[in-house]
């Protein structure tokens, strides 16, 4: 794909660039971490694995959360992109109007793939496996909803709220401008196969989530993200749909917590959800090609004749 404003260096260089700065950027958010972890709950760095499941420390690990987003996800792809290109915000997305009628279909596409998306994670927990990972596993899920529920608290309508902005819409915006914008662009344009490109960051996007139970569901949401980027070529399209999926999962927590019901119960609740998905899917699709049809992605550039893009990122480009 032809780009005035590249630099010269290849998208397949930058995808390579993209994952090593990403890696160094959550080795420095954990590096920053300690002093945040000790000043604010004034424990050691050595506990911090074990006071991240304790409420108490809610408002430092909301913190860490937010640098690990920031610092280990979104800088990453916002460097990659200012070296790679003059308009580092236009190269990962970050254009196109608003459109009404492309949100609206983005909600009923999120809505859809809830159901799709409950299905395997019931799916998911069903497969059977060795009974040595059977453990291992479990002990994963259960650390990660309890540290869930240390982040989450929910005991009050403002704490709803920050929880909205912290865990579901930081996350997306910072996510969304990493896999998609950064990882699944740049694979894409360079292999010229975007079906490739969705699949192989939505592996990757799954594998970073460090869970098990929720790893066909993360590799689903990742496809449907990919697919409405690729799509539209507006990021921000992206990140709403990824908000609004983690949206709709807190207010769910929310009303489960004010029901007497503990936030284990309300994320792992699918068990009525296996039908509903299969029943789902062909609507979701049908969703897609709507939008695919209804969708105004901005025009892509003509390249000039003297302009191979073969030889890009080589002395002759």
């Amino acid at each position: 794909m032809y780009d005035s404003q590249s630099k010269g260096i290849s998208y397949i260089a930058g995808f390579f660039m993209l994952i090593a700065f990403a890696i160094a950027s959550t080795i420095l958010a954990g590096l920053l971490s300690i002093p945040i972890w000790t000043s604010m709950t004034g424990q050691s760095f050595t506990e911090i694995e074990k006071g991240m499941s304790n409420p108490a420390n809610s408002t430092a690990i909301k913190v860490i959360q937010m640098i690990t987003a920031v610092v280990g996800f979104l800088l990453p792809a916002l460097l990659t992109a200012q070296l790679m290109n003059r308009q580092p915000l236009k190269l990962l997305g970050y254009h196109g109007k608003i459109i009404w009628k492309e949100v609206g279909i983005v909600l009923a596409i999120v809505l859809a793939a809830l159901f799709v998306s409950s299905a395997l994670s019931y799916f998911n927990q069903n497969i059977p496996i060795d009974a040595s990972w059977k453990i291992k596993f479990d002990k994963m899920e259960a650390d990660y909803n309890k540290q869930a529920e240390a982040i989450l608290s929910l005991n009050s309508f403002m704490d709803y709220i920050l929880s909205l902005l912290i865990m579901a819409f930081l996350p997306a915006l910072c996510e969304e401008t990493l896999f998609r914008g950064g990882l699944q662009n740049f694979l894409s344009r360079a292999t010229k196969n975007h079906w490739f490109a969705i699949i192989v960051v939505s592996l990757i996007f799954s594998f970073a989530h460090l869970s098990y139970y929720g790893f066909l569901s993360r590799v689903f949401l990742g496809i449907m993200l990919g697919l409405l980027y690729y799509y539209s070529g507006k990021l921000w399209l992206s990140i709403l749909a990824h908000f609004l999926n983690n949206a709709l999962a807190i207010t769910v927590v929310y009303i489960y917590k004010f029901q007497g019901k503990t936030i284990s119960e309300a994320l792992n609740d699918t068990s009525d959800a296996t039908w509903v998905g299969i029943f789902a899917l062909p609507v979701l699709i049908a969703l897609f090609i709507f939008f695919k049809k209804n969708t105004i992605k901005p025009p892509e550039e003509i390249p000039p004749a003297d302009k191979n893009e073969d030889l890009r990122n080589t002395p002759f480009y």
